[in-house]
């Protein structure tokens, strides 16, 4: 059997976090936001932006389909994860990887902006899939720094953190390079992403505190090792909970912008609606997400957060009945972001918990790409669901699918006694 939480720590408090940030150990926290904020914002704009350009410039929907197969890598990233955990036995080890991956990553996309998307199209293709690899790398890599440096009862804290910093980064990703590109231009931006990208890792570079507890160097890693993670007392539950857990809430976020456009907004509308003022309260409320699984424990976050979505689905029912007006859709919009950012730290966190020791980076990852593949498969089911059913009893669907997670929870705790420390 294994725990949620360390019965022998105790959550901190807020004063306990207030301070945790008088004291030299809080410079964990910028250098993990910085991290996480330079991979997602190259990684939103070459997914999101790229093929608004590429559809500027009468690329067909076939070439833009194309280049989803940059996000490969992120899916399959379990399958290197191992030789990361291998090869990180001492806190220099660690940081070699993540700076050299980084610095990878900066170099490929420098590359990329000296081509020329008409012209070199499948090279740049390539590249970006080259880009992701060293990305995913990067973020294995850095997974397995926050663990080491995030005691058990920091890891709400640091999640929250994480998660913020994810979002962050696709606001700018999205949203604000979309605009730089308009006035700078392909080559100018991707330069300056690139300098970003090299930028961010300055923090670490400064970094000099150890980690809470001894790294622990794994052998070779094999792959029956790896299924090894689903073998034992609970783990049947959590893999319920790692597919169920997002699925009240990607149906929606898959079908949120055909609505809007249905509805009759405009692309510059549903992209602040949705791209900055959903992204924006994400980021807020992963940020608050750390502070409530701090003074609530994990147990009760759990349960909590579901609900969350369940509200927001909820709320898209009620207002899809009529004609909502925008002050109903920012709203919805807003609970349903939220929703979103408090379960992902509640997925992050929970996910540190239980990773074997050397196996870091492979266990956590492995548990991230269950809920990647998750939420891709529940994003294609949406639309085929949506035009079978329509708006209002979709929404009314994927509420249901939250009520369905509370008792994929309830169960697991019953049957199970997860969370019981936490």
């Amino acid at each position: 059997m294994f725990r949620w939480a360390d019965p022998s720590r105790p959550e901190l408090t807020f004063q306990q976090i207030s301070d945790l940030m008088g004291e030299r150990n809080w410079t964990k926290f910028p250098v993990l936001f910085s991290l996480y904020v330079a991979q997602s914002i190259p990684m939103s704009f070459f997914s999101t932006v790229v093929p608004v350009i590429m559809r500027q410039e009468n690329y067909s929907l076939q070439s833009i389909g194309l280049l989803q197969l940059i996000k490969l890598p992120w899916i399959f990233k379990f399958l290197w994860a191992p030789l990361v955990d291998s090869h990180s036995g001492s806190p220099g080890q660690l940081r070699r990887w993540i700076i050299f991956s980084e610095l990878f990553y900066a170099a490929v996309i420098l590359s990329i902006g000296f081509l020329d998307l008409q012209t070199d199209f499948r090279l740049i293709v390539i590249l970006m899939i080259i880009a992701f690899i060293a990305s995913a790398t990067q973020d294995i890599a850095v997974d397995i720094f926050a663990i080491f440096q995030l005691k058990p009862d920091e890891r709400g804290f640091g999640n929250s953190i994480q998660s913020a910093g994810s979002f962050t980064g696709t606001i700018f990703g999205t949203g604000v390079l979309l605009i730089a590109y308009y006035y700078f231009g392909w080559d100018i931006l991707l330069v300056l992403l690139s300098l970003f990208v090299m930028l961010a890792v300055i923090p670490l570079l400064f970094y000099r505190n150890g980690p809470p507890r001894p790294v622990v160097k794994a052998e070779k890693i094999s792959m029956l090792e790896i299924a090894a993670f689903f073998r034992g007392q609970g783990k049947t539950g959590r893999v319920l909970i790692l597919v169920f857990y997002y699925s009240g809430i990607i149906g929606i976020l898959t079908l949120l912008k055909p609505f809007l456009v249905d509805l009759g907004y405009n692309v510059k509308e549903i992209g602040f609606m949705s791209g900055i003022f959903g992204t924006s309260v994400a980021a807020i409320s992963a940020f608050a997400g750390g502070f409530i699984i701090k003074k609530a424990g994990r147990r009760l976050s759990m349960y909590l957060f579901p609900v969350a979505g369940f509200m927001a689905a909820a709320w898209f029912w009620f207002i899809s009945g009529g004609n909502p007006g925008l002050t109903h859709l920012y709203i919805g919009t807003g609970m349903l972001w939220a929703a979103y950012g408090l379960s992902t730290v509640a997925i992050y966190t929970t996910s540190m918990d239980i990773v074997r020791k050397g196996r870091e980076g492979t266990d956590f990852t492995l548990q991230i790409v269950i809920t990647h593949l998750s939420s891709l498969i529940t994003a294609v089911i949406s639309g085929k669901l949506g035009d079978m059913i329509g708006y209002r009893n979709f929404f009314g669907f994927e509420a249901l699918m939250c009520l369905f997670t509370v008792m994929i929870l309830s169960l697991t705790l019953k049957s199970q006694k997860l969370y019981e420390n936490s």
